[in-house]
């Protein structure tokens, strides 16, 4: 038992270590960093390395619900209701048409080219026709942080409708797997002698999982506000976003036992939701959430690669790539021109769908294999084109949808109150060799603290002093022992040198001293901080002597 357990946890440190640093090769090479960790695990599973113990590769479901759980509750944390509103039509319609018609294309592609009937073509369409939550939510959450598209609401109506099509696309493949494994299935007895086939019972069954999932995220959302808004159960971020995430998984689980509800569908409710009752809990969660995804992005996208079966797609690879094209070209294409038929969306923003709205992942990984373990003729092909789809399209969307959204959406102001905006935080303390530097140095570290910032130490040379020099860079060395820090010097005037130098920088913020209300020797200080103030399109923050008063442009 204590070898299998020193095998798991080298098993996992081998998913961690080689997944973080092989995503960040590709990130450097201008790639997304999904696609490295999937090329990881493709060596590391059992296709090539075989590395990875058998015990976690069959906790990899789990792993993956739990991965996708994450990226579920930061979409919802991170849809925008007047976005929303503005574009609910569309966002519902993207919801069934893409992936009800790119499943019936496929159904009837398959047809002719593996000769399968038309309920196993479907059940196929309905595998390969479910969206990637973990490739299409961090793309659109990506673009809503840098402001593509979001003044019509696009990626809020591509986030709706792919957790939508899923719903559906998973509620017609239980049905079709029941019907082709030949299993009983129990249809509806109403007063009155009526009885209602599976098939007819299918809209009331995705009615019911939209409607519920949506209730129970509402539900939970409530409770989580009272839990930890209002009784304050927990004392940080940290514990926020944990609790969130239990209650979250809890979800998804009580889904898979009584499937009357969308589990994945609820989650998402409850992020959205969140922002609704109390905003600033859903900040404090986005941020915890946002930490949360660094390592299951890792996990999801290594144990993707690894589930990847390379050995059956020998057979069917030109062929599989044909019945992609088919699907997303034509079937895909067309249900995307019906969903956005009377919307305020141009043709560029419509093409942008293309890129936006392919990417296959983790239902393909999850469902995949299920027809050929049933025993489902054609089960095989199935499992060899899901495999495929995820090679395919999953690097290929996440490469798209950052590539051409600067070239077919507007760019709009982003919303803080609905994303993370991450950016380096860079402060510049100005100093010069009076005992105010020390002041100076100690509110650029609290403030670069809070942010996780760095600090460009600025020194402007009138007089030529090596000593004064040296002192201020022990100043800074002490004070910002903690923070990454540069000290740099400069001459000429020191209103321009200081506003310049930020402007050089990227700077967010300046701080600078400021001695007070002196007789004739402090007028010079006097002035070039009034002169900062006057001509820098910054903030200013003015650390007064004495008084330790602050003053803020």
């Amino acid at each position: 038992m204590q070898a299998q357990r020193g095998v798991m946890l080298e098993s996992l440190i081998w998913i961690l270590l080689m997944g973080f640093f092989v995503g960040q090769i590709a990130r450097r090479l201008k790639a997304p960093a999904l696609i490295g960790m999937v090329l990881a695990g493709i060596v590391l599973g059992p296709q090539v390395g075989d590395v990875i113990s058998p015990d976690l590769l069959g906790a990899a479901t789990s792993l993956r619900t739990i991965a996708v759980m994450v990226i579920l509750m930061k979409a919802g944390l991170g849809l925008d209701r007047e976005k929303l509103a503005q574009q609910g039509s569309v966002a519902l319609r993207l919801g069934f048409l893409p992936a009800a018609c790119e499943a019936i294309t496929i159904a009837f592609a398959t047809m002719w080219l593996f000769q399968f009937d038309f309920a196993t073509g479907l059940l196929l369409g309905c595998v390969i026709g479910a969206e990637s939550p973990a490739v299409i939510v961090p793309g659109m959450l990506r673009l809503k942080s840098l402001g593509w598209g979001v003044e019509k609401g696009i990626p809020d109506a591509i986030l709706t409708g792919s957790a939508l099509s899923d719903v559906l696309l998973l509620s017609v493949f239980s049905l079709l797997l029941a019907f082709l494994s030949q299993t009983t299935a129990m249809g509806l007895t109403l007063p009155g002698g009526l009885t209602l086939s599976p098939v007819q019972l299918l809209p009331l069954q995705i009615l019911c999982q939209i409607g519920l999932g949506i209730v129970l995220g509402w539900l939970t959302a409530r409770m989580l506000v009272s839990l930890l808004a209002k009784q304050n159960w927990t004392q940080n971020a940290v514990q926020d976003a944990l609790v969130t995430a239990g209650f979250a998984l809890l979800l998804v689980v009580l889904a898979e036992d009584f499937p009357i509800f969308s589990g994945y569908l609820a989650v998402m409710a409850t992020g959205f939701f969140l922002i609704e009752l109390d905003a600033p809990l859903a900040r404090r969660l986005r941020g915890g959430f946002d930490s949360l995804w660094v390592i299951a992005e890792i996990i999801l996208f290594v144990l993707l690669g690894a589930s990847i079966q390379l050995t059956v797609l020998g057979n069917v690879l030109l062929v599989g790539l044909l019945v992609l094209v088919i699907g997303t070209l034509v079937g895909r294409s067309l249900g995307w021109y019906l969903s956005t038929i009377g919307s305020n969306w141009n043709w560029q923003e419509r093409l942008f769908l293309l890129p936006a709205n392919s990417a296959k992942a983790t239902v393909q990984a999850a469902i995949g294999a299920i027809p050929l373990a049933q025993g489902i003729k054609g089960g095989e092909t199935i499992l060899a084109l899901s495999a495929l789809s995820i090679l395919v399209t999953a690097p290929l969307g996440a490469w798209a949808i950052p590539t051409f959204a600067p070239k077919l959406l507007e760019r709009g102001d982003v919303d803080p109150t609905k994303v993370t905006v991450a950016r380096r935080i860079v402060l510049l303390a100005a100093v010069d060799a009076s005992p105010l530097a020390v002041q100076v140095l100690t509110k650029a570290a609290e403030l670069a603290r809070r942010s996780d910032g760095e600090v460009v130490v600025l020194h402007v040379i009138r007089v030529e002093n090596p000593q004064e020099i040296e002192q201020l860079r022990n100043q800074a060395r002490q004070f910002l022992a903690d923070i990454r820090h540069r000290f740099i010097t400069t001459s000429g005037s020191v209103p321009e040198e200081i506003v310049k130098t930020a402007q050089a920088y990227g700077v967010a913020e300046i701080i600078m001293g400021k001695r007070g209300h002196r007789p004739l020797e402090d007028v010079l200080v006097g002035s070039v901080s009034q002169a900062v103030l006057e001509t820098s399109p910054l903030p200013v923050l003015v650390v007064e002597a004495n008084a330790n008063a602050l003053t803020t442009r």
